[in-house]
């Protein structure tokens, strides 16, 4: 079974860039993408209704602007994402898809950077991290399969950026984000390409100035998380750079399809 998440930054502009060529040639059973910054309507039929997908869009109420969407070969059910959060809400940050015993939570987390790249979102965005973990907590310890995967919008540790020094005071790297998103850690989440590779070097997203992709100056900020009880069915992680199309790239892991049940 193999799964994979994209902060797409705009499915439109990565549709003309090659998205449904993309989704059908990665053998995917499942994609969750981020920053949707669209509406059904507005996107292109090969797009919205892929041959051999179930789609699953839930944009922001503001236009343009965040959203998440899900497209699954295979038959899911929905839960309510919402956090009682009400301006995060309203910006379509959450999907909770269920596979059988599986449940995959397809999010987009807040950017802690506000108008005015002050960093005045970040208590808004450790209130979503906590909440959000409060919200699975008993399911990991019911020792259930769940899977969070999205764009976390902060790097964990000094190997997952190029450039930590520089970024101490950066939303992304602020050490109040850091701290929240080890609060999953120590609750028993598994962050699963780490599991599988502990070397540096390996990122996710790279800002759009000339060639600062092609120098490898990044930030790994998209993750699968996994509880104890989905990680016993991963087999493998991995991160996908040589996909374009948006600021971020693809991840991706495979389970033993006995993840479902039965």
């Amino acid at each position: 079974m193999r799964i994979y998440s994209w902060n797409v930054n705009g499915l439109r502009a990565c549709a003309r860039k090659g998205f449904a060529d993309w989704l059908h040639a990665a053998q995917a059973d499942v994609v969750g993408v981020q920053e949707l910054r669209a509406t059904p309507e507005q996107l292109p039929a090969d797009v919205r209704n892929p041959d051999g997908f179930d789609t699953w869009f839930h944009p922001a109420e503001r236009p343009g602007y965040s959203g998440v969407a899900l497209f699954s070969r295979l038959p899911f059910a929905t839960e309510d994402g919402a956090l009682d959060l009400p301006e995060l809400d309203a910006e379509g940050r959450l999907q909770f898809a269920r596979f059988g015993d599986l449940t995959l939570v397809n999010g987009y987390f807040p950017n802690g950077s506000g108008k005015n790249r002050d960093n005045s979102r970040i208590p808004a965005k450790l209130e979503f991290y906590d909440r959000l973990l409060a919200r699975l907590q008993p399911r990991l310890e019911a020792g259930e399969p769940v899977l969070v995967m999205g764009d976390w919008n902060t790097a964990f540790a000094e190997i997952d950026l190029a450039r930590p020094r520089d970024n101490t005071k950066t939303s992304g790297f602020c050490p109040e984000e850091r701290e929240a998103l080890g609060r999953w850690f120590e609750a028993g989440w598994v962050d699963t390409f780490r599991h599988f590779e502990p070397g540096g070097g390996h990122y996710t997203w790279w800002s759009n100035r000339p060639g600062v992709r092609a120098r490898n100056v990044g930030w790994r900020i998209d993750y699968v998380l996994a509880s104890p009880g989905a990680m016993r069915f991963v087999r493998g992680a991995a991160i996908h750079p040589d996909v374009m199309g948006s600021d971020h790239c693809p991840i991706s892991v495979e389970l033993d399809p006995a993840v479902v049940g039965s």
